[in-house]
């Protein structure tokens, strides 16, 4: 009997323990890079705007948390996570293999194709041979650079990494570019639509294994709590209809979520 007391003790304080380990999260910080419209942009007034940024916040909202966004070069958010200065990343972030290996991710956030933007009847395309000695830019850390160094590199293109998205059409539309490579639904929605982006059409979808539509939260390796956590926030934004009408409001009847 006496044993039996000491292992229901034990089981208690294991118990306890587990508990007071678990976190509990008041605020949650998400690294974003704001060049990216209409997923990440600042408005006007200087404010966070767009499809991830509306996202964050209600899921901050749905978990009953603070939400606080931290802004950095999208090639520093991997770094940024390590050093924890933020809990997760919402930025465009697709799921590729070799970001899994160093990060871990939450389920799907939205799905989006990768595609080039030229001038209207330059003649180019998705086929690499059209490229081939015209310079395309593109922005540091995103799979369009993982894309650019072994595919186009080596074709003969001419390929040069920017901060961010915006330094990207700039030299675009200066003419240092000949093509900009990047999230087809950016180019589409952020670029083409607005008054610099006259002139400029957006290719096909680009068919490649390096360039996979799949984008989450990042979230540092191993946080397995987070990572539930976060999921848990996102379910609830498709259970109650939130995921359907911040989507309605950026992208119209476009779905951009696959389930996947």
């Amino acid at each position: 009997m006496k044993k039996a007391l000491l292992t229901l003790s034990a089981l208690a304080l294991a118990f306890s323990a587990g508990s007071a380990m678990a976190k509990e999260y008041k605020e949650l910080r998400f690294g974003v890079d704001p060049s990216y419209a209409p997923f990440e942009s600042k408005a006007a007034d200087g404010s966070l705007v767009g499809f991830d940024i509306d996202l964050g916040n209600a899921i901050c909202k749905e978990l009953k948390v603070t939400c606080k966004w931290v802004e950095s070069d999208f090639d520093g958010m991997i770094p940024g996570l390590k050093a924890k200065k933020f809990d997760g990343v919402i930025s465009s972030m697709t799921v590729t293999p070799a970001r899994e290996k160093v990060i871990d991710f939450s389920n799907e956030l939205f799905s989006g194709p990768t595609s080039l933007v030229f001038k209207k009847g330059a003649g180019l395309s998705t086929d690499v041979a059209s490229l081939k000695g015209k310079t395309v830019g593109y922005e540091q850390g995103t799979i369009q650079e993982a894309y650019a160094k072994a595919v186009l590199d080596k074709a003969g293109v001419k390929t040069q990494a920017y901060q961010n998205q915006d330094q990207v059409y700039a030299d675009l539309i200066s003419g240092r570019l000949d093509a900009s490579i990047q999230d087809m639904l950016q180019a589409e929605l952020g670029f083409l639509k607005s008054p610099q982006g006259a002139g400029y059409e957006v290719s096909d979808a680009i068919d490649s294994e390096l360039l996979p539509a799949k984008t989450a939260v990042g979230i540092a390796k191993g946080n397995k709590e987070l990572k539930a956590f976060i999921d848990k926030g996102i379910k609830a934004l498709h259970d109650d209809g939130t995921y359907s009408e911040i989507q309605m409001k950026h992208f119209g009847e476009l779905n951009l979520y696959s389930g996947k």
